[in-house]
């Protein structure tokens, strides 16, 4: 039963292959693919099918999913003008190639999420419905990752910025998102299935801070802003300002209750308890 695993190259998707091996799926049926396959070498070497594929090639897309059975599309990083389209020669090309099932990394809530990145998410699932190809939503929610990986600056300042007031958030490790994938990968039942997934904890940004200064014995306060001044921030700590506006309407979103869900999806699927906010933040410490 080959398996395609798109964005292979990046966290989530290198995750999600060495998931796959895990739960028992032969090397030569996991294909990794990615733009830049030189990432995934070490793959290759291990015996992971590798195979370059570019999201805007569709012939590239077509010789890349060749033979597959099951593909798990992983949404695109590219400036969000260009996701769905791409998101589209995918799942046309795993058309084309016969797959038995999809299963696309989407976001909680994309059928009524506001935020600019929910709005392509929720154009890609609806795209896949369209073309009648068998799926799943794997709604993932936010990644706890991407509060430990600020650590050190957060720390450095003594404060957490944002824009999310109390809105409360169900974020999860990576890695247990990508067990969940690769749990529907290799299991039945699973189409036509949406997911929301998160953790079974969810936390507002303020008891984010709460959460840190104990974890680090260190005073750590929110400090919440407007959208347009969180994005200005977020610009003048040296990020794009396309992607600094992306990631302030994610903040806006939380603060609606975007990013939480109480679906205890993630859980059933891996049949565990998700990493907790407490878990990953005494890893992240010791690193």
């Amino acid at each position: 039963m080959p398996i395609v695993i798109t964005g292979a190259t990046g966290q989530l998707g290198r995750l999600t292959v060495e998931a796959l091996l895990r739960r028992g799926v032969p090397a030569a049926d996991v294909i990794a693919t990615g733009r830049d396959i030189s990432r995934i070498k070490d793959l290759a070497d291990r015996g992971v099918t590798v195979r370059r594929a570019d999201f805007a090639d569709p012939d590239g897309l077509a010789e890349a999913f060749a033979g597959a059975d099951r593909l798990l599309l992983i949404s695109a990083s590219v400036p969000v003008g260009e996701r769905v389209a791409n998101h589209r020669r995918v799942i046309d090309a795993a058309a084309s190639a016969g797959v038995s099932l999809v299963a696309y990394t989407s976001t909680t809530h994309a059928d009524t999420a506001a935020t600019v990145i929910g709005a392509t998410h929720g154009e890609t699932e609806e795209y896949l419905r369209d073309r009648g190809i068998p799926s799943v939503m794997l709604r993932n929610g936010w990644y706890l990752e991407n509060y430990t990986g600020q650590l050190p600056q957060i720390l450095r300042n003594g404060a957490l910025v944002g824009a999310a007031g109390e809105g409360r958030i169900s974020a999860a490790s990576r890695a247990d998102y990508a067990e969940a994938a690769a749990v529907v990968l290799t299991t039945e039942g699973h189409t036509g299935a949406v997911y929301e997934l998160g953790g079974d904890e969810s936390f507002t940004l303020t008891e984010l801070a709460a959460a840190i200064s104990a974890a680090a014995g260190q005073q750590v306060t929110y400090a919440d802003l407007p959208e347009t001044d969180f994005a200005q921030a977020l610009a003048a700590a040296g990020l794009p300002a396309e992607l600094a506006e992306v990631l302030a309407d994610a903040d806006r979103g939380m603060n609606r209750g975007e990013m939480y869900t109480d679906s205890g999806d993630l859980r059933r699927l891996i049949g565990r308890p998700p990493v907790t906010l407490t878990e990953a933040l005494a890893v992240a410490l010791r690193h």
